[in-house]
């Protein structure tokens, strides 16, 4: 596995910033990563999870300098955990690897974990265009989300994918949903465990490709199902 980054990497920072590992989950991204790896802040890792492409994603994501993770079980949580198993940063953040979200938003995330801030920052998603978030993801989206402030009091909008914490603590959270409850149960557990959580808004653009989880109404409501079965899990508090 490669691990490192052919300089230049990545848009210029203003200071090239800290130790971070991005998780990035794949899932047949080969049209996407490209420009996905090249918002990645330089001095930063890339972690591309290959959950069992057969577009020549993981070849591909080698080749453009980033650490490839296998994890052959399927599923979104799955994917995301084996990255964040692999990080070894101090700090460890999450995005979708389909360029519809920019890793170098990643930044001010960042630097508001580091200065004692936030425990968890959360991207909320601004779509840019029309069909950048189709209405029922949107719907499920505003579902869960209200589902969430009964459960914890949290006033968050979004269940958004961009997000940073510190390592440590996010494996001290004990996640256990692999499919597409993990980010939920990384935000409720949180909320139990008295973590300060932030969210901020940020450019939500056309995704390439077709979405694995929110492309169909199907889709979208078993993704629902799954959430709803990390809101109805009784209270584990962890760190």
């Amino acid at each position: 596995m490669t691990s490192t980054y052919p300089p230049p990497y990545g848009p210029p920072c203003d200071p090239p910033p800290y130790d971070v590992d991005v998780v990035l989950p794949c899932l047949n991204e080969a049209e996407a990563l490209p420009w996905v790896l090249a918002r990645v802040p330089a001095g930063w890792r890339a972690l591309v999870v290959d959950n069992g492409s057969t577009d020549g994603s993981a070849d591909l994501a080698r080749g453009l300098g980033a650490t490839v993770v296998r994890e052959e079980r399927r599923g979104f949580g799955a994917a995301c955990h084996a990255g964040l198993l692999a990080a070894t940063a101090d700090v460890v953040c999450f995005c979708d690897c389909d360029a519809s979200l920019d890793p170098a938003q990643l930044v001010p995330f960042v630097r508001e974990v580091r200065a004692g801030e936030a425990d968890l920052v959360l991207g909320r998603r601004r779509p840019q265009t029309r069909g950048a978030w189709p209405a029922h993801a949107r719907a499920g989206n505003l579902a869960v989300a209200h589902l969430l402030r009964r459960r914890t009091g949290l006033r968050l909008h979004d269940l958004g994918p961009l997000r940073a914490a510190r390592r440590e603590r996010l494996l001290a959270l004990a996640l256990t949903d692999r499919r597409s409850g993990y980010p939920l149960q990384m935000v409720v557990r949180a909320a139990d465990a008295g973590w300060h959580i932030t969210e901020h808004d940020v450019p939500y653009l056309p995704r390439t490709g077709a979405s694995k989880v929110t492309g169909t109404w199907r889709g979208t409501w078993q993704a629902i199902r799954d959430m709803s079965k990390v809101l109805n899990e009784p209270p584990v508090v962890r760190a």
